[in-house]
């Protein structure tokens, strides 16, 4: 028998924060890499790149998560 907290087994309450709390946490990185290129007067050319690039690996993170739930990989 598996041990539950609040109904809720181990694996549930992992799946939960990988998905949620790296997803607010991709969400801050955003917000840090839009306020380095504020300060940093990338201008919009700059501003792309600082983007593509260094949000390119939450790019992957996100592809692998929808590709699993297309295909219902778990």
């Amino acid at each position: 028998m598996e041990s539950t907290v609040f109904g809720f087994t181990e694996s549930q309450i992992a799946e939960f924060g990988v998905t949620f709390g790296l997803g607010a946490f991709m969400l801050y990185m955003l917000f840090i890499i839009g306020e380095l290129a504020w300060r940093s007067k990338a201008g919009k050319l700059g501003t792309f790149v600082l983007f593509f690039v260094l949000a390119f690996g939450m790019l992957g993170f996100v592809a692998k998560n929808i590709i699993q739930k297309m295909w219902g990989i778990q």
